[in-house]
């Protein structure tokens, strides 16, 4: 199923002049307790900070399942060639493999478990779809950094998601200490939208996955954010996860440790919130990047 609709843009982004702060126009959200499996307690915290942790999500067994998988697509000749994945420019070791759920069994498996799409079904309150999938791996002494971003703003920009109705699960294959380049969020700021200026670049996705211009919020912004709600350094064990809105200011160090860092990151989208033209660009990006094949998963 696809869609050519367009919508109005409660979020514009990618303009001119000054950057600006939105008031979020959308739920965080969408279901109840009832929904299950998550409680009030956890869906009050999810509304409130915009993230929730979870231990022990998969287990010892799916972690070494899970790993091996990853050492086995990062070796492949015919991987690291195909435009799905992305290398480190100074180290040509892989980023990044986009589209996991397709090209990997294993990895198939998990996406569509009820583990994860339970949890996504209820907070979005509907049917959900992969909206991108990939994994993230961030070896010892030179694993590259994620600059601060929320996502929604590439995805509302440059994939045409027309509101905030989008969930991120990301699992994680090794140990994340607070100083191999975990995951580091500001806890509240998925409540504010941040528009960013310059034009969107032609086949912008091709730079941005290394390195990002277009979409970098404004340092003073990003400045009094970090003042008012701080910055969460989520730091955890193999087999844990974090479950975040769409619209987190988030990112992470560069990894000089010896210590590697992968993880699993699933991205769900609400069956009612599916893709449209994008908001600021000329087309969309590539599939792998952002599906246009809006089936529900885990049904």
């Amino acid at each position: 199923m696809t869609t050519g609709t367009t919508s109005k843009d409660l979020y514009p982004t990618r303009v001119e002049g000054d950057a600006s702060e939105i008031p979020r126009q959308d739920a965080v959200v969408w279901g109840s307790a009832a929904d299950g499996p998550l409680d009030q307690e956890h869906l009050d915290g999810f509304d409130r900070n915009g993230y929730l942790v979870f231990e022990d999500l998969v287990t010892p067994t799916e972690v070494a399942e899970f790993r091996a998988e990853l050492q086995r697509l990062a070796t492949d000749p015919f991987v690291r060639a195909d435009e799905r994945t992305i290398i480190e420019g100074t180290s040509q070791q892989v980023r990044t493999i986009f589209e996991v759920h397709k090209s990997s069994d294993v990895f198939a498996r998990i996406a569509r478990d009820p583990r994860v799409v339970g949890r996504a079904r209820q907070l979005l309150g509907s049917d959900v779809y992969i909206h991108q999938s990939r994994v993230n791996l961030k070896p010892g002494f030179g694993g590259g950094d994620f600059a601060w971003h929320s996502d929604f703003e590439t995805w509302h920009a440059e994939d045409g998601l027309p509101r905030m109705r989008t969930v991120s699960i990301s699992i994680s294959l090794t140990d994340n200490y607070s100083f191999n380049g975990p995951l580091m969020i500001m806890p509240g700021t998925h409540k504010t939208y941040v528009s960013c200026t310059g034009r969107t670049p032609n086949d912008n996705y091709k730079s941005s996955l290394v390195m990002q211009n277009a979409g970098t919020p404004d340092e003073d912004i990003l400045t009094r954010m970090a003042d008012e709600h701080g910055i969460d350094v989520l730091a955890g064990k193999a087999g844990s996860a974090i479950m975040f809105d769409c619209n987190c200011m988030h990112g992470s160090n560069g990894n000089i440790s010896p210590y590697p860092r992968s993880n699993i990151f699933l991205v769900y989208n609400s069956v009612e919130n599916t893709a449209v033209e994008p908001f600021a660009a000329e087309k969309a990006r590539p599939e792998f990047l952002g599906a246009r094949d809006f089936t529900p998963i885990g049904s």
